[in-house]
């Protein structure tokens, strides 16, 4: 039952002012129980009334029907709320019990929603920098999916410009076949990261990469068949980190599929009268939305990232009529993805507007930012691999004769790296350290997989009875704050989708595990007497909630740790 909606219901005929849609947003839930479960301020109503609020608060409570609360009251400027807990707490655990999708809703209609994701470069290894995108994209796909949207996810790989015609030439110049085949990405970067060594000395190397991938782009023989070698050696790096983190990916095409529908793009921006000549670049003009030029085509013909972004925009629109566009994409590029929407919007494409960029801070390590240009750079599977390890030693100290011992291992360590990123709200940066990352104590994944495993432990030794739905009143106080939470689930999913932020349910799943270890830690489950089932089914509720959290997070829940 949704007690918010009967809150609102019941204020609706004492607030005419409102409707009941603004009445329900509105309505608070206190931090501190004591002041209810629900409450309505009445600090916008003292204009029209003029009335001071808790007047307002006062005649409210006088005025509307209370009996299906155990109490309502005024206190200042609000009316506050308090439900029947008995009552209340059988309603909550009864819908997580009899649905298998609690907390799943239908508001997205199936509509089609594209998701711009991970996206790291040909020729480089998937470094700490590329981990982001690609757990916030895996994460709103899923996110999107328990909200009524069918995500389609797609991995735009960096595969096209001008940094593969500079790895072309220092190919050429200080390459070789056998030490590429020994050790394909590790020796490809070398290469890059010299060829911008040596182009602090002598400026015309640039010159010399973009002279490679003119002939990239013009169907060089040479060209094209080291770019297919780079990108085939990459892509089997970049399979085996998505194994890994169990990510699968609807669509890998990248910036190279687009190259031949780009042409398209450029006449319909001639055909609008939208390109100008700029200095012999092309370019649109955006300066009535107050944004630099959108560059279409470089002096020498050549095409920019904004030509393709715009082809990839309007294939996807045709191929797959999504109803909400995803980019999830570091916030460095805020500009680009404003003018790209600018663009369309000048193209005549109102679907522009259904375009957003989804995004986020840096990871930085010691304080510092991650780079490939400059040879730093923090590999993603070494750190997946170091943290396994950590969380196997973790295990072998607390649970030697745990069966499966490295499977849990690795649901741990890789879970207690994507919970990381995802708890911390995705625009802000923050600076990892791996130890704190994988501890099962504190505000982190191992030690919400770690409660779910404790739940799944007392469901194994009351024998995993057969619950019945009749009998679920616990008259424990001290249970009410988990039965709140449980209430709170599909609100959650419906806040972590309007703010495309992960970090809402992370956060969600640390305070529903804090207070369950709290009433755990207080109170005799397994006690033999008439509440036992019912606390029984507040063990298996919470389970299911962790399992289905960690689940949308792209974090395995293990049974036993």
């Amino acid at each position: 039952m949704d007690y918010k909606a009967l809150v609102a219901q019941v204020l609706d005929p004492a607030v005419d002012e409102m409707s009941q849609t603004d009445i329900l947003s509105k309505i608070e839930i206190p931090k501190d129980s004591s002041k209810g479960d629900f409450a309505f301020p009445t600090f916008t109503l003292a204009k029209s009334r003029h009335q001071a609020p808790n007047q307002i608060a006062a005649a409210i409570v006088d005025a509307i029907d209370q009996s299906q609360f155990e109490t309502v009251e005024a206190a200042g400027p609000y009316v506050n709320f308090f439900l029947d807990k008995a009552q209340a707490g059988q309603n909550f655990l009864r819908d997580v019990l009899l649905n298998e999708n609690y907390g799943h809703n239908t508001d997205g209609e199936a509509g089609h929603v594209t998701i711009d994701m991970s996206s790291p470069n040909i020729a480089k290894p998937m470094s700490m920098g590329h981990l982001r995108s690609t757990v916030i994209g895996n994460s709103l796909a899923e996110i999107s999916r328990a909200n009524g949207y069918q995500p389609i996810k797609i991995n735009h790989l960096g595969d096209w410009g001008t940094q593969f015609g500079k790895l072309i030439s220092a190919y050429k110049r200080w390459g070789s076949e056998a030490e590429v085949k020994a050790d394909p990405i590790n020796t490809l970067v070398k290469y890059y990261v010299k060829f911008h060594e040596e182009a602090e000395k002598d400026p015309a190397l640039n010159d010399e990469g973009r002279a490679w991938f003119k002939k990239l782009e013009d169907g060089d023989e040479e060209a094209t068949h080291l770019w297919k070698w780079f990108r085939d050696e990459s892509l089997k790096e970049f399979m085996d980190i998505y194994d890994e983190l169990d990510i699968e990916f609807d669509s890998f095409n990248g910036e190279s599929f687009y190259n031949d529908k780009m042409d398209e793009v450029v006449d319909m921006l001639e055909d609008k009268g939208l390109l100008e000549e700029s200095q012999g670049a092309q370019v649109v003009n955006l300066d009535d939305e107050d944004l630099n030029v959108a560059m279409i085509k470089r002096t020498d013909g050549a095409t920019l990232y904004m030509t393709r972004d715009l082809a990839a925009a309007i294939f996807r629109k045709r191929n797959y009529n999504f109803v909400k566009s995803l980019y999830v994409v570091g916030g460095e590029q805020r500009e680009h993805f404003q003018q790209m929407k600018a663009v369309l919007k000048k193209m005549g494409f109102d679907w522009a507007d259904e375009i957003e960029h989804v995004s986020f801070g840096l990871i930085t390590v010691d304080g510092k930012k991650l780079s490939t240009r400059s040879g730093r750079i923090i590999l993603l599977k070494d750190v997946l691999d170091d943290s396994v390890e950590l969380a196997q030693e973790q295990i072998e100290e607390k649970n030697p004769d745990l069966p499966n011992k490295e499977e849990v291992a690795h649901e741990v360590g890789v879970g207690a790296v994507v919970f990381h990123d995802l708890m911390n709200e995705r625009t802000k940066s923050f600076d990892f350290k791996l130890e704190d990352v994988v501890r099962f104590e504190g505000d982190t994944g191992p030690y919400v997989q770690y409660t779910n495993a404790r739940a799944q432990s007392i469901l194994r030794k009351a024998g995993n009875p057969e619950l019945v739905m009749d009998e679920l009143t616990i008259t424990d106080d001290a249970v009410w704050e988990v039965e709140k939470l449980l209430a709170e689930f599909p609100n959650t999913l419906k806040r972590a989708w309007r703010e495309y932020e992960p970090s809402v349910i992370a956060k969600y799943a640390l305070s529903l595990a804090r207070a369950f270890n709290k009433y755990y830690a207080n109170s005799v489950i397994l006690k033999d007497d008439a509440e036992l089932n019912a606390r029984l089914a507040l063990v298996k509720s919470v389970s299911q909630v962790l399992t289905e959290s960690l689940r949308l997070l792209g974090v395995k829940a293990p049974k036993e740790m």
